[in-house]
């Protein structure tokens, strides 16, 4: 039993260092980049069903807008007070297209780009959970939560933290950027691409740093999608 706890220790500690030197392989300037953001039906990341997927890809500290993509999802599901917030109706989404076929034009940038979230938990347990229904393969990305950078940013400056203070247009509006149409998947990614670069001045890293740079401030992680958690 002690032989199986000390193997599986190895094994993590193992497993963080291999982690810990990709990042150190990957430079903020070199690294392609895709910023993702997903509406919901709800904010239960076991149930919710996705309803809008938004993208955007970037590199070099640029933003490439003919990369951008837009899908509304044709969804079956409980769609609670989620129109209110989103303003996808019933009606709209049932011109939407498959859920498939919206993650399919995703995968491009799943399999070759580092991804960018506000809240990354969220939107990658509704991708998992997606995956799982369309019967895609198994799949691990690395990604960045500019929430969390936010949170570590704020976490220096305040012993309790104001309330909602690391939303996405509060995290915006603190680094004096524009304000921007919430709640729209598309912009929502725009805005969250925005942020980050934003963040990385304001944290004094430049785009010849590695991603392990930001290791310290737990925004940068990896996830098994389609994978039992």
């Amino acid at each position: 039993m002690i032989t199986r706890i000390i193997e599986a220790c190895a094994s993590v500690l193992f497993g963080k260092r291999q982690f810990r030197k990709s990042l150190r392989d990957k430079t903020l300037g070199d690294t392609p980049l895709a910023s993702v953001d997903l509406e919901l039906t709800s904010l239960d990341p076991v149930t919710t069903q996705i309803t809008s997927i938004g993208y955007v890809s970037g590199s070099a500290g640029k933003i490439t807008l003919s990369s951008s993509g837009y899908h509304v999802i044709n969804t079956s599901a409980d769609l609670g007070q989620s129109p209110v917030i989103h303003g996808l109706t019933l009606d709209i989404l049932q011109q939407g297209e498959g859920l498939a076929d919206a993650i399919n034009s995703l995968l491009p940038l799943l399999k070759t780009h580092v991804l960018i979230f506000h809240n990354a938990r969220l939107d990658l347990m509704a991708l998992d959970s997606a995956f799982k229904r369309c019967g895609l393969p198994q799949m691990e990305v690395l990604y960045l939560d500019t929430l969390q950078l936010a949170l570590y940013q704020l976490n220096k400056q305040h012993q309790v933290l104001p309330s909602n203070s690391a939303t996405l247009t509060v995290c915006r509006q603190r680094l004096d950027l524009p304000a921007f149409p919430e709640h729209n998947a598309l912009d929502d990614a725009l805005a969250t691409m925005q942020l980050f670069y934003a963040q990385l001045n304001e944290l004094g890293i430049t785009l010849e740093n590695s991603l392990e740079s930001l290791a310290h401030t737990n925004a940068v992680g990896r996830f098994k999608l389609g994978v039992a958690h």
